[in-house]
């Protein structure tokens, strides 16, 4: 059971080793100018697989959804970046019912634990599979690998890097529980931390933080909702930055040698991938081409009038 393109890698992993008989996956969405329905990637590579049932409900709850999933009798459930399954649902599976969760559980439950690695500077990430319960997040672990996440990585990156251990997951994972070997372990609650969904609206840079610190936010948050400031008067986005030495306090920005710095509490970070509204993302030394404004200034914290 799944939905974008992260549980794409699982799937493919999944039906080669063992087989999939079913597929559950949100329905399909008008989208775009012409609001054509679009599928979902993991309903595009099921049929891509030759697997014939793929349920889409509306809602988890509904029935004859549930009917038709008991009427399979599925041994093993896998859940990868999918809603909250009720527990008809999950009881349904013989052998278990497992959720794969891109961080080292018990930290970061919730929706967005790839952006919330990165904005803390963790070090080291991974994935996690455990069995599903009523709570989210929080049932007994299964199986974790690990990974260092590289300097300067990004949430984009991260989430690229973590597919094919998803998959490596859901089929050691599923391994396990065919062959009755697997040991589960409570989550440590005094461990535990969330990872809520992050949003555009939260996303504005506060300069007056450390430069380490304002890094980690910008590249936890790209390349979406993305980070942003106000600069010129006009939003900012923000991909990629280096931290740098700059004469400028925080908040204040100077342009040097075609190369933009804006200034943090310690420091200064070096602006290195932008996208101002109506224009494509690009790297700053494009977007100065032809640039004829100030040399200096600050980010403002509202646009002025």
């Amino acid at each position: 059971m799944g939905t974008p393109s992260f549980a794409v890698p699982a799937l493919q992993a999944l039906h080669a080793e063992y087989g999939v008989s079913c597929v559950v996956t949100v329905p399909d969405k008008p989208s775009g100018r012409g609001l054509r329905l679009t599928q979902s990637a993991i309903k595009e590579k099921s049929t891509h697989l030759g697997i014939h049932t793929i349920l889409q409900p509306e809602k988890l709850t509904d029935p004859a959804f549930i009917e038709q999933l008991q009427s399979i009798h599925p041994d093993i459930i896998c859940v990868i970046a999918f809603r909250i399954l009720p527990a008809r649902v999950y009881s349904t599976a013989r052998l278990g019912a497992f959720n794969v969760h891109a961080s080292l559980l018990p930290k970061y439950r919730g929706a967005a634990p790839i952006n919330h690695a990165i904005i803390n500077g963790e070090k080291e990430t991974g994935v996690t599979s455990f069995l599903l319960n009523d709570v989210v997040d929080t049932g007994s672990i299964l199986h974790q690998i690990r990974y260092p996440v590289p300097p300067g990585c990004t949430a984009g990156e991260l989430y690229d890097a973590l597919q094919p251990l998803a998959a490596q997951c859901a089929v050691e994972t599923t391994g396990l529980l065919l062959a009755g070997t697997a040991k589960p372990r409570v989550q440590e609650e005094v461990l535990a931390s969330p990872a809520h969904k992050v949003f555009r609206e939260t996303s504005q840079i506060s300069w007056e933080r450390p430069t380490q610190t304002v890094s980690n936010f910008i590249h936890g948050l790209s390349p979406v909702p993305c980070a942003w400031t106000l600069w010129n008067n006009q939003i900012l986005k923000i991909f990629r930055v280096t931290p740098a030495q700059a004469p400028c306090r925080h908040g204040e920005w100077t342009i040097q040698n075609r190369e933009l710095f804006i200034g943090c509490s310690d420091g200064a970070v070096r602006i290195d991938e932008v996208q101002l509204p109506g224009k494509k993302r690009m790297n700053t030394a494009n977007m100065l081409l032809g640039y004829r404004g100030a040399s200096s200034g600050i980010c403002t914290t509202k646009v002025n009038t």
